[in-house]
């Protein structure tokens, strides 16, 4: 319990951060885990989002254990949230910078999200350089991905190795359901978008074999 730490970080503001880490808590929920979510970035979008949730389920009804604080303060709440989660979702700061160095080393598993252009492939290289120094295994996502576009397909050479198999496609859907407070999973199950992120979570808990085992037992059992 509680050694699964998850880090959502990026250079470049507006890559995905919030994004991934909101949907990716939810459906973790949605599998039965008891999910903790921390939300490091001073925007605190990640904040306003488990507001609305808060109002549309009612506070304590969200389905995950919620904290906004301080770069300085994450590795005290991981630790408070270590007696009580089986997953923690930490969304950093942009920026490599104090607070989302404290935030990166907190997590057993880094995930960064890139869009598929030069500028977002740059600013990554800070975040991978820091992840291979700390000697925490990182995996890209490439997010608001067009399937049409010839520059995915120059990414992902670029990125060949620390490419994580799903992809997030540039769907309306995933801020539609930010905007209720919810993820797409909830909202549209059976939508591309929701296979997307639940492909997503297989992918990460392939990092976490126990929580894995447990989950397939459990699946077993219903």
């Amino acid at each position: 319990m509680g050694q699964n730490v998850i880090t959502v970080a990026q250079q470049k503001g507006g890559a995905g951060k919030t994004t991934v880490a909101a949907h990716l808590a939810v459906a973790l929920s949605q599998r039965g885990f008891r999910v903790g979510v921390i939300d490091v970035d001073p925007q605190g979008s990640l904040t306003h989002w488990h507001r609305i949730r808060e109002e549309r389920f009612g506070e304590g009804y969200t389905g995950l254990q919620f904290a906004s604080v301080s770069g300085w303060r994450v590795g005290s709440e991981v630790s408070r949230m270590k007696r009580s989660c089986d997953f923690i979702i930490i969304d950093s700061p942009p920026h490599v910078e104090t607070e989302a160095r404290t935030a990166i080393r907190q997590g057993n598993l880094l995930l960064v999200p890139v869009q598929p252009s030069p500028t977002d492939l740059w600013a990554t290289q800070a975040t991978l350089q820091l992840s291979k120094s700390e000697n925490i295994p990182a995996r890209i996502i490439l997010n608001r991905v067009n399937s049409k576009s010839k520059i995915v397909e120059m990414i992902e050479k670029e990125l060949t190795g620390a490419l994580t198999k799903t992809r997030l496609g540039n769907r309306v859907i995933y801020a539609a359901a930010l905007m209720e407070g919810r993820g797409v999973t909830e909202v549209e199950p059976t939508s591309p978008a929701a296979l997307e992120i639940k492909s997503l979570v297989k992918e990460v808990m392939a990092f976490f074999p126990k929580e894995q085992e447990a989950d397939a037992r459990e699946m077993e059992m219903a």
